[in-house]
């Protein structure tokens, strides 16, 4: 207990020493009560891997002279050494999970956290410092999440007891009749499924955890078959539907509707769950009803829908498909960059990967040694065949021909996410990275080609979206609506000039699925052996008007087409694990100067035919 004291009351000096993960990995061993844990700092939530504990670099970086940061820092690690020490699944929030398996991650954090106040009583505390720190992040954004976004924020803080401040942050930043409309919503979703949350906070282990979150969401998804007068949905463009409330029952039924979370105990335990949410709504109180703009008898409202589970397995994955690709741009920056960056780059370059390139030289050069085309009338002489060339007389094939192109009929793209979260220290070893490759394979005379993906709200696509909208058109099957791609070419496959490199900069968004199917298209029509995509990403897919569910499934299914046409694709995650979700061969870099490195490592993994 007082070497916990001593680190907390120090928690400055951790973050100024010259090793503050060994520090915190010191800290963690001790709340864990496990000595094999250790912390690095990276991207993203809090989170567990195996027995490394992750905290957000975001906080760390201001720790040091913000004293609810540093409160906040501490609490997430209670959080982590609390879900390592009592939680049978340390993770439950995974991408394939989505909200029920944030909602279940929820349920289960705060009942860890009871159990580690029991040995810690000052983890409360600290824990509440970072639901603090979090609740202010959300609120900054909160005017862009969309409505399911806003709805599984708010059972979260509902599952705590908080007041949830949000909609005052929305009120602030919408038009105050949008804003309204919104927040009443959300009050009457909770209050319709106050039964269900109140069971979840009884929760006394894991697996009762993952249950209530499933019967949460199976409550949140009847309630479209119930109505929803009052339930406006107002963020987002496809929000501007006449219907409103139409669609709000439709985002209600979607609830969840992807998430590939399977109850423990299987179909009995899922019909518990679904029943449990059927009992909580049909004993609904009036008073709720009333709020939310309806009265309803039982006989009005029919059974809850399946749990996600059920079908999950068997779902059809969703693409993102855009109102109109009218408006998407495809820049050509082959040979435009400026030349003198250009050449400071490719120096920069080349002291940062030299030796790199000379390893990758001799994997080349071990794989064409070991293939030979023999049995041949001209060529090498081949030892091999030199017994039988005595042994008779009428033996005219002792020769072989080395097969020079073996290795190196395969060619290479690279795959850049320019959205507005890679700006900075990222952007700049990403430039580098992709100098470094594409000057090694175009002297080891591979096809390459670099190219970079972003989306930006475009006004001639906002007017468009407008008079359809007018229109009546329908616009429920669209998931980008506002946002053109801004696809770049930074060096194409039939070029040999690199300077277009130097213009690699960060755009905004990044609608990751639509990109790789562009990419994928333009590697698939090449002629070669063996056709490699490396993906750089430093999170998740992302557009300020597209729903985030529908944006990851449609990666995963965009990344198995691209399988299934022969494209073997490595995803390269930038201080965030994301890509380890959606590609199979995935790697991730924790630590920046180490992303030229990895890319080189992963890449001759590659052409030497062993996984990365």
């Amino acid at each position: 207990m007082s070497v916990v004291s001593a680190s907390r009351a120090g928690i400055e000096g951790l973050i100024a020493s010259g090793d503050p993960e060994g520090a915190f990995g010191r800290l963690a061993r001790v709340l864990a009560g496990d000595a094999r844990v250790s912390v690095a700092f990276g991207a993203g939530e809090p989170r567990v891997e195996g027995e490394r504990f992750v905290l957000p670099a975001r906080v760390a970086d201001t720790a040091a002279s913000e004293p609810a940061a540093q409160t906040a820092l501490l609490g997430a690690l209670d959080l982590l050494a609390a879900r390592h020490r009592y939680s049978d699944a340390a993770r439950l929030d995974t991408p394939q999970a989505g909200v029920t398996g944030r909602i279940a991650q929820a349920i289960e954090d705060r009942r860890v956290l009871a159990q580690l106040a029991l040995a810690y009583p000052g983890a409360p505390r600290y824990a509440a410092g970072w639901r603090a720190w979090r609740s202010e992040a959300v609120a900054r954004r909160w005017a862009s999440l969309a409505w399911r976004e806003r709805l599984t924020w708010a059972i979260e803080r509902t599952l705590w007891e908080h007041a949830d401040k949000a909609d005052e942050v929305d009120k602030a930043n919408e038009a105050p009749g949008v804003a309204q409309r919104d927040a009443d919503a959300l009050a009457a979703a909770l209050r319709a499924i106050d039964g269900p949350l109140a069971a979840a906070r009884a929760s006394r282990s894991t697996q009762a955890s993952m249950r209530a979150a499933v019967a949460i969401v199976a409550a949140v998804r009847s309630l479209a078959s119930r109505g929803a007068n009052n339930m406006m949905q107002t963020a987002g463009p496809v929000e501007g539907l006449d219907d409103e409330a139409a669609r709000l029952a439709q985002v209600m039924e979607e609830f969840g509707a992807q998430d590939e979370v399977e109850p423990p105990g299987g179909a009995a335990e899922a019909d518990h769950a679904r029943n449990g949410a059927e009992y909580a709504l049909a004993h609904a109180s009036t008073d709720s009803d009333s709020a939310a703009g309806e009265s309803f008898s039982e006989a009005d409202a029919p059974h809850a829908a399946a749990p996600a589970a059920r079908g999950a397995a068997h779902a059809r994955p969703r693409l993102s498909i855009p109102l109109t690709t009218a408006f998407d741009v495809v820049t050509d920056l082959t040979g435009r960059g400026d030349a003198t960056a250009w050449r400071k780059l490719r120096a920069l370059a080349r002291a940062e990967t030299g030796a790199l390139k000379a390893h990758l030289e001799r994997v080349l050069e071990a794989d064409e040694l070991t293939h030979w085309k023999r049995e041949q009338e001209r060529g090498m002489i081949d030892r091999a065949a030199l017994s039988r060339l005595a042994a008779s007389r009428g033996y005219r094939t002792p020769f072989r021909v080395a097969r020079h192109a073996s290795g190196r009929d395969t060619v290479v793209m690279l795959l850049l996410d320019l959205s507005g979260s890679m700006a900075g220290r990222k952007i700049e070893l990403a430039r580098l990275c992709a100098a470094a490759l594409a000057d090694a394979l175009t002297q080891l005379t591979f096809d390459s080609e670099v190219l970079g993906y972003s989306s930006i709200e475009a006004p001639e696509m906002r007017a468009h979206y407008e008079r359809e909208r007018a229109a009546g058109t329908d616009l429920r099957a669209c998931n980008r609506f506002v946002e053109r791609l801004d696809l770049r070419v930074f060096k194409r496959f039939d070029s040999r000039d690199l300077s277009g490199l130097a213009a690699i900069e960060c755009g905004h968004e990044n609608p990751d699925g639509e990109a790789l199917a562009w990419a994928a298209a333009r590697l698939a029509a090449r002629k070669a052996r063996r056709r490699l995509l490396f993906v750089l990403s430093d999170g998740y897919p992302s557009t300020g008007d597209g729903d985030p569910a529908v944006l990851r499934s449609d990666l995963l299914a965009r990344v198995q087409t691209a399988k299934e046409q022969g494209i073997e694709i490595v995803g390269i995650g930038i201080l965030d694990d994301a890509v380890e979700a959606f590609y199979p061969n995935a790697v991730v870099v924790r630590k920046l100067h180490e992303l030229p490195a990895t890319a080189f490592a992963a890449l001759s993994r590659l052409l030497a035919n062993r996984p990365c």
